[in-house]
């Protein structure tokens, strides 16, 4: 009788261990492969690190930041709902996001490229909260590739995971988005405060507007090939 109440309390803190091990895991597979997915320079990238050296404080770049945060943090939800499925037999979608994201990114790189920094800290911010909240959310959603990349690599991902894994596995996705945007907003801040001449800012400010016309042509061409 002892050696059975022995091995059964030996076979569920076995299984407390594998269940340990298990959530662990996707834990570190959220965050990894998160990470892989937000890293690579985009629009959305440039975006948050521009409002975090434009604004004259971290916390009034704060509109940007969380709007972007959210995005990111519906398509992760939307991922692994599954609705990654529905998404990739529906081809206008993409075609209608391309046509968006193209106009858009053609503008904003205009706007970037046509920006100069502040060394005045009294003069009037480029852009408002609202302005700020817009724009990282079209920075967010008009980009077909990243959304299908996201939902598709994300969606199919979580499928391997069940229970509460895969809500571990959801949030370490989006708790990585918003230390991110977090972190990019302050890096932003940060070189602002050593370019106190504004001419480091402005030779980034040239170069995001190439990166976000690059994007632009990139949709183009992928546009008018279909």
């Amino acid at each position: 009788m002892a050696g059975d109440t022995r091995e059964n309390l030996s076979y569920d803190e076995k299984n407390r261990c594998e269940g340990s091990f298990f959530s662990m895991n996707a834990i570190i597979h959220g965050v990894v492969l998160a990470f892989g997915l937000i890293l690579p320079l985009g629009a959305q990238n440039v975006f948050i690190f521009q409002q975090g050296a434009w604004q004259r404080h971290i916390w009034r770049a704060l509109p940007a930041i969380i709007s972007a945060s959210v995005c990111d943090t519906l398509l992760i939800v939307l991922a692994v709902a599954g609705v990654s499925v529905i998404v990739q037999q529906l081809p206008v979608f993409e075609t209608v996001m391309m046509a968006g994201g193209f106009l858009f990114l053609l503008y904003m790189g205009w706007v970037t490229w046509n920006s100069r920094p502040k060394t005045n800290q009294n003069e009037k911010h480029t852009f408002t909260a609202k302005k700020q909240a817009a724009f990282a959310a079209a920075v967010s959603l008009l980009n077909p590739h990243a959304i299908l990349d996201t939902i598709g690599v994300i969606g199919t991902s979580s499928l391997q995971y069940s229970g509460l894994e895969k809500w571990l596995f959801m949030t370490a996705c989006i708790a990585v988005s918003w230390i991110w945007f977090i972190s990019l907003a302050i890096a932003g801040r940060l070189f602002q405060t050593i370019d106190t001449s504004g001419r480091l800012m402005l030779i980034v400010n040239k170069c995001s507007a190439v990166v976000m016309w690059a994007a632009a042509g990139y949709f183009g061409i992928s546009l008018f090939s279909n």
